[in-house]
This record gives structure tokens, C-alpha cells and sequence, in this order.
């Protein structure tokens, strides 16, 4: 079928952060692309608030870092580091939380908190700006069909009478974790134990922030009990001084009539003040990853196909990540310079990822603090209770530094071994399935800054004879190829590598001292699938 006969070429269902990035990342290509999104205006719930240094790489990538800075609902000056405590807020013990900052030397970007609804106005504005993306807001996805030329899905109208069948390439669900996309195309997913229902207030208190001045330049906190087995009270500012948010467990068939919610707050903070309830909401904490991310040409990305409780910001971080990796794939498909195997690579990918997020970070930190408050009480034994939690303090610390997705193994990069795992190291070298890290060139300007839309190869102290290789490679392949040629001197010395093929998503798919013709036409046929 050919381009014209579809009406878009990706139709993406769901206009959340993860789908308007998506669309983003598309439409930035010269991809059509179409956002069918239910929801006229955003949601005014705040979540998914903590955006790391990487998913701020996106937003530059993007075009909308600044705007997304000044949407900032707290001012810049206020920090937006956490803090874990135990009994209560007020209490006498407590450490810093999930410093993302530690690991800023490593990212172009400094990382940024603000409402998810804040987060999608921006979104939706820089999508407005692009002439090869259509939204249509206040539209559900009734039904979703494939069949080997493209896909259809039925679309109606929220509130009114249209209807309309949109024909598509290809389809990404972006719609949530009752992902109806998900449930059409026949995609399995796999839940956990972890099954409490919990509660989302959103309140407004001044007293509060009186309260919390003891702790300057904190934005959120978590409280560890011994009585919740290592599930959390979690508070976080919405703007500063006023509105907060709280997440916790809650007996099951609590309503918002039949439960003392103030008295509930007011126990985890450790004093009572005043406050007014603007939002009671209720949601099921489970974890669930999806058994596949693609059938045939159906996609799902973001909470569609992984979901979690909101500890640590992992979500919509990982969902955004989801749609740049899958973006720049399906634009290389729709274009020919991309591979059989290439749409493949992002299940291969992303999925296992998830995997490791879910085991190695947020299951992990309920088990862990569980097994923590079982052993350990500063009523029981204060002085052994003191030694563990000055450890738990400089573990918190080396958490920050161990989160680090990678895809070494993937059919798509050029590792000996391994497998995708969100656990890793940061570290300057230029290492094949990892992030790139930032360095200052010589002209003053950072490499960020020079990287192409497509494939960028790095050359620093290259011979002349093996970047030649690369570009034939790239010209014969119809592979989009920026080179950034430097001396093998300053932080560019670092990646420790004179040849570095970094892909669209800035994630190194090679690394080499030289390469033959031979070699260069190796390497791309691999990154390409």
C-alpha cells in the first residue's frame, strides 16, 4: 500500500506524555503521524513529576527544554531532592533520597520536576508546531484491526455522535495501563504479587510547608513504618508552600467516606495541621510488563506495556524512553534505511529493561525495606538501628549511581554478550550499548550539540581512511550519517575509543580504534537490523 493511501503513516492512541513524545519524535522526522487522545484538555492530577537528566536529553532533542523549564511549578532556585524517614517526617531519623543530581557529569541535561499535566501542555504545544503531526483530542480508540498492509483502528467521538476508521502503517498504544490497543492486538502481559490498594490525595496546606522548612530544598518524602512491610507514605510538592500530594496503602474497601484520611497524614508527618482535601483517589500498586511490545505492526509503549507503583520516578521515564527508542525506528522503517530486524530490536530492548527496573529497583527497594523494618527497631535496639540506617543512607546513594539502562546484548549494538538491564555503571568511555556521555569539544561547543537526526560517527584522532569507510558505508546503505571529527585531546580523550558510532537515540551501537571498508559495512548492516 502505498503513502497515500493511508491517513497517517504511525497513528499513535493515547496523547499522554509517552504518545505526544512519540508524535514528537515523528513528526520532527517528516513522519504523518496522527495522536487520538480522549482527553480535551490534561488531567489535573499530579504525577509522574520527577523527569530525570536523560528524559531532559529528549525534551532538548525535542525543541522544548526551555518551555518545559519554565512550566516549572516550584522555582528553579528550590532543589528537587528527596528524603527517606522513619516513624514520621518530624522524626529524628532521615537521609537523602534518590539524588539524581549525583549522576548529572554523565548526561547533557540537568534533570527537572513539574507536574505530569504541566509536562503534556508542553508536549502538546511543540506538537502544535509541527505540520506533519494531527491530534485529535476528545477522540476514544473503540477498535483496533491489522492485516498485512497496514492497520485500522475505529475512533468516536467522547460526548458526541462521530465515528471515523483511521487507516495506518502502524499503530502505537499509548493509552495507559488498561491499554485498550494492548487487549485488541492480543498482547499478554504478566502480573506480580505486589496487589494493595493504595490512595492519592492531593491537598492544600500551608502549615505543612512550615512544618517541612527544617529539611530546605527537599520535594518529596517517604515514610517507612514498620506496620506497611516496606510499602511507603509518600509526600511530594506539587508548587511551593501550598499543594502536595500523598500516596499510601489503605485497607482494602476504603472509600473516600469511610476513612480518616486527615488523621492518616497528620500520623505520617508527626504533628497535626490543617489542610483541604482537593483530590481522593484510589489506584491498585501491582506491577505489570506486558509479554511482548509488538505484534505484527501494533506497538504499545509506556504504561501500556510496563506499569509499577510511582516510587522513584521510574514511569514516565521509562516511557519516554520507550518512545524515543521506538520513534527513530519506525521513522528508519517508513524511510528504507531501516532493517528487517530493526522494529524487532525494540522489544528486544526496552522490554528487558523494564524487567531489570522492576527487579532491581522497585521490587527490590519494598523487599528491602521490609526486611530492614523486621529486623530493626530504635525502640528494640537504638545503636544497631543507627549503624543500618547510616548504611541505608550511603546505599540510597549508590542506587543513584547503578541505574543505568543499557543494551548491551542486543541484536541491534555490537557487545560480545550480555543483555539489556536497567542496571549498570556511569562512566565516560564510549561503550557499546550505552548512553553517551557529554563531552566539550574544542570549538566550545558540546558534542550534544553537533549530533545528527540520524546515525552520528564520532572521530576523535581517527585515521582519514576509516571515517571514509564509514561515510561509503552509510552513502551505499542510504543511512543518514553526521561525522563530528576531533583531536584525541580534552574530555573527547575520554570515551577511550578513536571511532564511535552513536545511534539517533544517542545510545553507542559501536566502538573502535579502526575499521577496514569492510568493517564499516559490517558494523552499519548490524546497527540498521
Amino acid at each position: 500500500m502505498s503513502e497515500q493511501q493511508y491517513d497517517a503513516e504511525v497513528a499513535i492512541v493515547g496523547g499522554g506524555p509517552v504518545g505526544m513524545g512519540l508524535a514528537i519524535e515523528l513528526g520532527q522526522r517528516g513522519i504523518r503521524c496522527v495522536v487520538v487522545e480522549r482527553y480535551p484538555q490534561p488531567q489535573p492530577i499530579p504525577k509522574g513529576q520527577n523527569l530525570t537528566q536523560r528524559t531532559m536529553e529528549h525534551f532538548h532533542f525535542w525543541g522544548a527544554e526551555k518551555q518545559l523549564r519554565a512550566a516549572r511549578t516550584i522555582p528553579p532556585s528550590y532543589g528537587i531532592g528527596g528524603l527517606t524517614a522513619y516513624g514520621t517526617l518530624l522524626g529524628p531519623h532521615h537521609y537523602d533520597w534518590l539524588q539524581r543530581d549525583l549522576v548529572k557529569p554523565f548526561y547533557y541535561t540537568a534533570n527537572e520536576r513539574l507536574p505530569q499535566y504541566a509536562t503534556e501542555g508542553v508536549l502538546r504545544a511543540r506538537a502544535a508546531e509541527l505540520p506533519s503531526v494531527q491530534t485529535l483530542y476528545g477522540w476514544d480508540c473503540e477498535a483496533v484491526a491489522q492485516d498485512a498492509n497496514g492497520v485500522a483502528i475505529t475512533i468516536a467521538e467522547k460526548g458526541g455522535s462521530g465515528k471515523r476508521v483511521l487507516r495506518a502503517a502502524y499503530v502505537v498504544g499509548c493509552d495507559g495501563a488498561r491499554s485498550r490497543v494492548r487487549e485488541q492486538a492480543g498482547l499478554t502481559q504478566t502480573r506480580t504479587a505486589h496487589d494493595r490498594m493504595m490512595v492519592l490525595l492531593v491537598f492544600r496546606s500551608t502549615q505543612l510547608h512550615e512544618l517541612l522548612a527544617k529539611y530546605p530544598g527537599k520535594s518529596y518524602y517517604n515514610v517507612l513504618q514498620p506496620e506497611l512491610k516496606g510499602y511507603w507514605k509518600f509526600f511530594g510538592r506539587v508548587d511551593l508552600g501550598t499543594t502536595w500530594f500523598f500516596h499510601a496503602p489503605v485497607p482494602a474497601g476504603t472509600t473516600a467516606d469511610n476513612f480518616d484520611f486527615k488523621a492518616y497524614v497528620q500520623e505520617a508527618v508527626g504533628a497535626p495541621f490543617e489542610m483541604e482535601f482537593e483530590h481522593i483517589g484510589f489506584w491498585d500498586l501491582r506491577f505489570m510488563l506486558a509479554d511482548s511490545y509488538r505484534k505484527g505492526r501494533v506497538f504499545i509503549a509506556g504504561d501500556a506495556a510496563h506499569s509499577h507503583p510511582p516510587y522513584g520516578g521510574y514511569g514516565v521515564n521509562s516511557g519516554l524512553e520507550d518512545a524515543r527508542n521506538l520513534g527513530w525506528k519506525l521513522a528508519a522503517t517508513l524511510r528504507g534505511w531501516g532493517g528487517e530486524r530493526l522494529l524487532d530490536s525494540y522489544d528486544a530492548e526496552r522490554r528487558p529493561v523494564f524487567q531489570s527496573t522492576i527487579r532491581d529497583f522497585i521490587a527490590k527497594s519494598i523487599d528491602d525495606d521490609s526486611a530492614f523494618l523486621d529486623a530493626y527497631n530504635p525502640v528494640r535496639d537504638l545503636a544497631a538501628f543507627e549503624q543500618q540506617w547510616q548504611q541505608r543512607a550511603q546505599g540510597a546513594v549508590g542506587e543513584v549511581h547503578a541505574f543505568e539502562p543499557n543494551y548491551e546484548g542486543s541484536p541491534v549494538v555490537a557487545t560480545p554478550g550480555g543483555s539489556p538491564s536497567s542496571k549498570g555503571s556511569h562512566k565516560f568511555e564510549a561503550r557499546a550499548g550505552h548512553h553517551l556521555a557529554p563531552a566539550a569539544l574544542q570549538s566550545g561547543r558540546n558534542v550534544f550539540e553537533e549530533m545528527g537526526a540520524g546515525y552520528t560517527l564520532l572521530a576523535v584522532g581517527a585515521k582519514p581512511e576509516a571515517v571514509q569507510a564509514f561515510v561509503a558505508a552509510a552513502d551505499a546503505a542510504g543511512l543518514p550519517l553526521t561525522v563530528v571529527e576531533e583531536q584525541a585531546a580534552g574530555e573527547a580523550a575520554r570515551y577511550a575509543a578513536a571511532l564511535t558510532l552513536v545511534r539517533p537515540d544517542q545510545f553507542v551501537a559501536w566502538a573502535g580504534a579502526d575499521a577496514s571498508a569492510a568493517q564499516a559495512r559490517e558494523v552499519l548492516a548490524l546497527a540498521r537490523g
